[in-house]
């Protein structure tokens, strides 16, 4: 919905924003995640064991692990532009285009790709017993090189992204305290705010949800044998990492009145086009062109029922 609603806009010539372009970019990092969950509850339910080869072993490997990184580094990103959105609404007015933004963007995923190599290069298949084979990540030397990927992975896809969304924030805030500046139009003001503290809510729920998996990765380090209790605390860590790219669309159409309107206005087409094709196809040749002018108005605002939209 988030990415149909973005590119029907799109479609009509309205104006895109710079904040456009970092959510369609979110949701689409969300959807690929989310593409690769039914092979890793495959593989849950199956004791470990794979079925679907090499390729996409690496494949969904590599996707899960690119999905993480860069969806932290749009973030990152969008929390920059709302640093610059409020602190220099009107000096760096010129930077927050979306043809810079796009690019920005396409630099965040080469630089997240680039992160993952060691995914893809170690992602493959592993003896299981019963003649069976896991998906996993096959490091050279395990007792070492997990250390070493665990930092890298705790640094690059967690640590140092929290620390930049921070710093920045705390920036926004100690601005916002103590400006003294001229302010700018109350129009842009109120906007500014908005898109800020849906930028907040979205930067909150990935750390709130992402934070209980990295820290149990820092901690697995010193765990020889995980209890049941930990590996149990394990995959509710993991749940809760896609957990994540599951209520990202609800913070959008909650926390943005404009993407509501935006959403409502391209679901709109969809809407008459059932109408007229239910209606046609319950009342023979009688259409909605021919009803009374009131029956029509009376028919196209209300929303269609379920047992309808079942039944249909």
């Amino acid at each position: 919905m988030v990415i149909y609603t973005i590119t029907k806009k799109t479609k009509y010539h309205a104006k895109q924003t710079v904040p456009d372009i970092f959510i369609f970019n979110l949701s689409v990092v969300d959807l690929l995640f989310l593409l690769g969950m039914p092979f890793l509850i495959h593989q849950l339910l199956g004791n470990g064991s794979w079925c679907f080869g090499t390729t996409m072993c690496t494949v969904i490997t590599t996707l899960d692990s690119n999905s993480q990184i860069v969806s932290t580094y749009i973030l990152t990103v969008m929390t920059l532009d709302r640093y610059l959105a409020t602190v220099h609404p009107i000096r760096f007015n010129y930077v927050r285009t979306p043809c810079v933004a796009t690019a920005v963007v396409g630099l965040v995923w080469a630089l997240s790709l680039l992160t993952v190599v060691p995914v893809w290069l170690y992602a493959g298949l592993m003896p299981l017993p019963g003649d069976l084979v896991g998906c996993a990540l096959l490091l050279p030397d395990p007792a070492v090189d997990i250390y070493w990927f665990t930092l890298y992975q705790f640094v690059l896809a967690f640590a140092l992204p929290l620390l930049i969304i921070c710093v920045v924030f705390f920036k926004i805030l100690q601005h916002v305290s103590a400006s003294v500046a001229p302010l700018p139009p109350r129009s842009l003001r109120v906007r500014t705010k908005k898109v800020t503290r849906m930028a907040v809510a979205i930067c909150l729920a990935f750390f709130i949800c992402w934070a209980p998996y990295y820290i149990l990765q820092l901690v697995h380090l010193g765990v020889q044998n995980p209890s049941p209790a930990f590996s149990y605390g394990y995959t509710v860590a993991i749940s809760m990492g896609y957990a994540n790219s599951c209520i990202n669309p609800l913070l959008y159409i909650s926390l943005s009145e404009t993407f509501k309107r935006q959403l409502i206005a391209a679901m709109r087409p969809i809407h008459r086009k059932f109408r007229v094709h239910h209606t046609s196809s319950t009342e023979g040749s009688v259409s909605l062109r021919l009803a009374p002018e009131g029956l029509q108005q009376d028919q196209s605002s209300r929303e269609p029922l379920p047992s309808n939209m079942a039944a249909h």
